[in-house]
């Protein structure tokens, strides 16, 4: 049998897409919910890092979130400007940023407690499908490492 490049070639054959479509409309789906606590999704992702582990390198923070350190100075510095983190050099390597929440990153957590919740009861699949999902994305990540 031969490639049919034609067959391959179209839309409902990309499993780019419909990765790329529901990415999107997820992320959308956080806006209303972020909008009032003054987060954009990325900042959210970033102080569920540092909710989970405070005072971290920057570095790690990239790592886990799969983002490069120039998109993530930024969005790093817009967070201390708004008084949530502080950037400390380590005192072991003065190359090594540190992300610390401040009293006020702290307490957003608290505020941003409901968005997971939220956020699921607008996803309409069973929590089997939603974990067989999650493992299958973590799947591919993980293959590209």
């Amino acid at each position: 049998m031969s490639y049919d490049y034609r067959e391959a070639m179209k839309l409902e054959n990309q499993l780019c897409f419909p990765l790329y479509a529901a990415s999107r409309n997820i992320t959308n789906l956080y806006t209303p919910l972020l909008k009032p606590l003054g987060l954009t999704y990325t900042q959210y992702l970033v102080f569920l890092v540092l909710w989970e582990q405070d005072g971290i390198p920057v570095g790690e923070i990239c790592e886990k979130l799969r983002l490069d350190n120039g998109t993530l100075s930024p969005l790093l510095k817009k967070m201390q400007q708004a008084g949530y983190i502080e950037k400390v050099r380590s005192k072991d390597d003065d190359r090594v940023v540190l992300i610390s929440l401040t009293n006020e990153g702290r307490q957003l957590q608290e505020k941003a407690s409901q968005v997971p919740q939220k956020l699921g009861s607008c996803i309409r699949i069973s929590p089997e499908k939603a974990k067989a999902l999650y493992d299958i994305l973590y799947e591919i990540l993980d293959s590209q490492k």
